[in-house]
Parts: structure tokens; C-alpha cells; sequence
């Protein structure tokens, strides 16, 4: 009988010290790599904090409006019509001369100028007459009757008002102050030097220029050195040339020409440069000297017996300017009665005038300017005025777009998913669909554009930028999804599901359509969700398409010319005015909103009717 070795039992050591140190070093580890999962979570919840909180931030004026509440008294002159009464004649009527005519009664001695009327009357939007209109509509016998209306400024107006435009800063005095005039052109003379800040910045400007200038000078001077250099080797190069080889002579001299007038410019420029550096240094030098300002410089006011006065000049203790509102009197003006204010951003680099700025001041002073929430942004479509654009167009567009994708995407993608997973054949034909429908899943969404583009566009001739097409082009680009998530879900359902309905006697089709597509509906529906919620971002694809028409109306239906609230965006983006910066931080919210409410209602769906085996 053969004896089988037996070997001796393996001894494992945890008692030691080596197999202590092993564990606490094991323990590190896992400490580590949980540091640094939370270190990787909160890194990236930073940048989505930060990215939310910019948006955020940059969207908050778009959701509110200022208005001018202006007491208007609409007759049948300033109506422009001659029978009131006539609702053909009232609804052709200009509403808007009332309301400017109201706001001209608030500042008289801007009104008697053409120029500064129409300044003024910029201050309002092109709609400031919408709630008189709708008043004097629904209510004729308004007209001649005094009433208060809201009247919507324009978009400058408004984010002036809101603190967008300009930060201004005051300072009290501490002088008696002697205007010597109410009007025009005036000179106002303090006791103390009131103005010794702003003429120390000033002059602080002129140093930094002056040796911004010589640094300037010196750097182009060593350049022009260089070249002259160069030209010294070229005349000799070219003397040289003249005995060896004539040939090359021309082409010589045409490039000692160039030089030589580059060098010629760069002298011009030192001493342009130099010129400016002894003109600022002068100007720094000269201690009593007045200063003059220019629209490049911080705006400098005097805020002063009831008017304000914008400097066009200054010492320490005495300028000159422009009346911008009438002084009441030309009364010396006691300590701490005026103050200065300075608009920090200079009048070349703001929408708003000195002037406008201190109608809106007078406006606000007065309680005439009100803020409201911005309805119009949800209720109006899209408008070349920043105050009066809105995202509804681009809502019901993307809405019909989804619709039409939704319609195609679900029933076709649900379908081939089925078929594929359920009853299709293993073979060479199934697998080469399968990797393309995998392949289609990773293409780049402007390749559906471009193949919308050329297809439905092209060949079929549909209309474009209508939201039957962008559906189309969507649906192509969400059906890989849906397919391959469909599939996912049909397989996840157990097999003892399909084995205990075929055992009952259930057809193949039966225990797929009433037992297994049941189950797997909660994952399907959350893949489509997934699906929209991606279709719902895209912006290439419907680019190619000619949805970036601009489009006013509100689309009716799904061939009518729309846009898509991506669309949108892309479009308010690329356009400078500062409203529509804020217009398009407040639709990116709103598509944000929808997009994380079409995810939360995948979660909800998946957690409702998930079932566990």
C-alpha cells in the first residue's frame, strides 16, 4: 500500500510584529485611496459650485426689469388721431409720443435740444408704451385723463439702474463751494482743496504714462540702432556687389531702400514717443497747473445746489465744466452741502453718458424708477432689444423638436432593440449591424447635422429651420442610444422570467411582449430620458439645418420656422451688447433646469418600478 506524504500545516503569522505592521499599513492604504476619493468629489463639486454660482451671478439681471413710472396724460394730439373713439384709428395710434412727452416735462432744458431730446428719449425702450397701449385699448375714455403708467426702460437704462453699467463713489466736502453760473459752462471754486484727490490721481496717470513712454522710446531706440547696423552692412555689402557681381545690385538696393524707410518710421515713432513722455512729464511737473479731463479718465461731477456739474478741467481747488441738470442758484454752497461723485469707468468705455447717467439719477432720486420681475423673458419671443428679447420661441421650438424626435426615436429604437435581443439570428448579418449601431452611438452629433443637411434638406427639399427637420436629424442621432439601452435593459430581465412563461404554454412573442418588455420597460424609459435629455443639448446638428435663422414668432407647428433654446444661446452669445450677456447666462439656466428635470424623472421612473429577483 502506497504512503501519501502528508505536508505540515502552513502556519500564518498575525502575532508578530512584521504581520501588526503589515495590517497598519494595509489600513494606510485603504485610507488613502478613500482621501483621495473624497479629495476627487469635492475637487469636482468645487468647479461645479463655481461654474453654477458664475452662471448664476451673470443671469440675475436678466430676470428683472426696470421701469420709469411716468405720469402721462394721452390726448388725440400726441395719440396722432383724430377719432378716439375709432378702435381702427386708436389701434394704429402712437402710444410711445405720450410717454416721451411725459418724460420731456421732467427734464425741460433737455428737451429744447434735438440731440438731447433724442438722448433722453433713448433712455426708454421702443415698447415703453406696451401698458398705455393695453390701457387705452381695453379702456378708451382714458384719453385725456392723467394717469400713471410704467414705462420699460432700455437695456443700457436698466442695467445702469441695476449696478451693471458703472461703480460711482462720493466724497462729502469740506469747503464752501461758489458756482458762477446755473447753466452752460461754469466754474466752481472750493474754499479747501476738495479736488487734491482726483488732481493726485491725475497726476499719478500722467507719471506712469510719461515712463511707460521713455521705456517706449528706449526699447525703439535700440531698435533703430539695430537697423541702422544693418543698413551700414547692406551699403557696404552693396558697394562690394557693384565690382563683383552687378547682377545682384538691384535686388540690393530695393531692400536697403525698405530698411532705410523703416528706419525712417521708427525715428518718427522715438520721437512721437518723446514728444508725449516731455509733454506728460511737463504736465506732472507743473504743480499749480489745471488739469483737463478726457473721456478716457474717470468721469468727475459736482453734485451741487440742487444740479450737477460734469468737469471737463481741474486744480486742487477749483474746476470747470458742463451743466448736465440746472443749478437752482448760483448760491455758495456750505461744507458738506456738495459732494463730488466719480463715475469709476470712463464715458468712452460705457453705453450711458455722463448725461444719461444723471437723468437716471434725477429718475431715481425722484421714485420714479421700479423694478419688476422680468415676465416678457418667458412669455415673448426672441427681439434685436436686449430688454424686450425672450426664450418662448425657443421653448415651444425645442419642445416641438423633441416631440418629433420622441415620436420617430421610441417606437423604432424600442423595436429594433426587440428584435435584436429577442429574435433576431446569431449571425454575421446581426453582428455587423450590431458594431455599427455601437460605431453610430460614438459619431460626432454635426455628422447627423451634415447628413440632415444633405438628405432631408437637400434631397427631400423640407423646410429648413423648421422643427420637423431638427427632429429628424435628432432622432438619428438619439436611436443608437435608445437601442443599445433598450437592449441593456431586455437582457438585465432574468431568463427564468422567459423560461416560466414558455413553460406555461406562452408563445415566444407572447412571453417577450407580456412578461420580459414589461420588466424592462422602467430601463428603456430611462435610456429614451437619457437619450432626449442629450438630444435636448445639442446645437451642431441643428446649426446645419438652418435653425440659427433669427426668428420672432412663436412656432404654430412642426414645419413653421422655429429655433431651439440651444440654438439660442449660441446666437445671444456672439452678440455684444451687455444684456444679452445676461440673457444668455438666464436661458443657460433654463436649459439646465430642464435638463436636470428630464434626469430626475429617469431616477424617478428607475426607482418606481425597478424590481429586484
Amino acid at each position: 500500500m502506497t504512503e501519501i506524504a502528508v505536508s505540515p500545516p502552513r502556519t500564518v503569522d498575525i502575532t508578530s510584529d512584521a504581520a501588526a505592521q503589515r495590517v497598519r499599513a494595509r489600513y494606510r492604504a485603504e485610507a488613502r485611496f478613500k482621501a483621495y476619493g473624497i479629495a476627487a468629489i469635492l475637487f469636482a463639486a468645487t468647479f461645479l459650485v463655481i461654474l453654477l454660482a458664475d452662471i448664476i451671478g451673470k443671469a440675475l439681471p436678466a430676470f428683472t426689469v426696470s421701469y420709469a413710472q411716468l405720469e402721462v396724460t394721452p390726448t388725440a394730439e400726441n395719440l396722432d388721431v383724430t377719432d378716439p373713439s375709432d378702435p381702427a384709428q386708436l389701434q394704429r395710434a402712437n402710444f410711445l409720443a405720450p410717454v416721451r412727452d411725459s418724460l420731456a416735462t421732467m427734464f425741460p432744458a433737455a428737451a429744447e435740444a434735438r440731440r438731447t431730446r433724442l438722448q433722453l428719449f433713448g433712455l426708454l425702450s421702443t415698447d415703453a408704451d406696451a401698458e398705455l397701449r393695453e390701457r387705452l385699448m381695453a379702456d378708451p375714455s382714458l384719453i385725456g385723463k392723467p394717469m400713471m403708467v410704467r414705462a420699460l426702460l432700455s437695456d443700457d437704462a436698466d442695467l445702469f439702474v441695476k449696478g451693471v453699467s458703472s461703480e460711482i463713489s462720493e466724497s462729502v466736502s469740506i469747503g464752501t463751494a461758489q458756482p458762477s453760473g446755473t447753466t452752460g459752462t461754469v466754474t466752481i471754486r472750493s474754499s479747501a482743496s476738495d479736488f487734491n484727490d482726483e488732481m493726485v490721481d491725475i497726476k499719478r496717470t500722467l507719471s506712469e504714462r510719461a515712463s511707460e513712454l521713455r521705456a517706449d522710446v528706449e526699447r525703439f531706440s535700440a531698435l533703430v540702432a539695430e537697423r541702422e547696423d544693418e543698413l551700414r552692412s547692406l551699403d557696404q555689402e552693396i558697394a562690394t556687389a557693384r565690382s563683383s557681381a552687378p547682377d545682384s545690385v538691384p535686388a540690393l538696393e530695393t531692400s536697403r531702400t525698405a530698411l532705410a524707410a523703416d528706419v525712417d518710421g521708427l525715428k518718427k515713432l522715438v520721437a512721437g514717443r518723446q514728444a508725449e513722455a516731455q509733454e506728460f512729464q511737463a504736465r506732472f511737473d507743473n504743480v499749480g497747473g489745471t488739469e483737463p479731463l478726457t473721456n478716457a479718465m474717470p468721469s468727475l461731477l459736482i453734485a451741487i445746489n440742487g444740479g450737477l456739474v460734469k468737469a471737463t478741467s481741474l486744480s486742487s481747488d477749483q474746476i470747470e465744466g458742463e451743466v448736465l441738470l440746472p443749478l437752482t442758484s448760483a448760491e455758495p454752497a456750505g461744507p458738506g452741502s456738495w459732494k463730488v461723485v466719480t463715475y469709476e469707468t470712463p464715458q468712452g468705455s460705457r453705453k450711458l453718458t455722463d448725461q444719461e447717467i444723471a437723468w437716471l439719477d434725477t429718475l431715481t432720486d425722484q421714485g420714479a424708477i421700479t423694478t419688476g420681475f422680468n415676465w416678457a423673458f418667458f412669455t415673448t419671443g426672441d427681439s434685436r432689444e436686449a430688454e424686450l428679447a425672450g426664450i418662448l420661441g425657443a421653448l415651444v421650438g425645442s419642445a416641438l423638436t423633441m416631440l418629433v424626435t420622441l415620436v420617430i426615436c421610441l417606437p423604432v429604437g424600442v423595436a429594433s432593440a426587440i428584435y435584436l435581443e429577442e429574435f433576431a439570428p446569431k449571425n454575421r448579418l446581426t453582428d455587423f449591424i450590431e458594431v455599427n449601431i455601437n460605431n453610430l452611438a460614438a459619431v460626432p452629433s454635426i455628422v447627423f447635422g451634415l447628413l440632415g443637411l444633405a438628405v432631408f434638406l437637400g434631397f427631400f427639399g423640407m423646410p429648413r429651420s423648421a422643427p420637423l427637420v431638427g427632429g429628424l436629424v435628432l432622432a438619428l442621432l438619439v436611436l443608437p442610444t435608445i437601442i443599445i439601452a433598450s437592449r441593456a435593459a431586455l437582457k438585465a430581465v432574468p431568463p427564468s422570467i422567459r423560461e416560466a412563461a414558455l413553460g406555461v404554454g406562452a408563445s415566444h412573442q407572447q412571453a417577450v411582449f407580456h412578461h420580459v418588455l414589461p420588466l424592462a420597460m422602467p430601463g428603456i424609459l430611462t435610456g429614451t430620458i437619457i437619450g432626449m435629455a442629450h438630444a435636448l443639448g445639442e446645437t451642431a446638428p441643428l446649426l446645419m439645418i438652418g435653425m440659427v435663422a433669427f426668428i420672432v414668432d412663436i412656432p404654430g407647428g412642426v414645419t413653421q420656422a422655429a429655433t431651439a433654446l440651444p440654438v439660442q444661446i449660441y446666437l445671444w452669445s456672439d452678440l455684444p451688447e451687455v444684456g444679452f450677456q445676461a440673457k444668455t447666462a438666464a436661458a443657460i439656466l433654463v436649459l439646465l433646469a430642464f435638463l436636470f428635470a428630464m434626469n430626475g424623472l429617469a431616477i424617478l421612473l428607475r426607482k418606481t418600478f425597478e424590481r429586484r429577483w
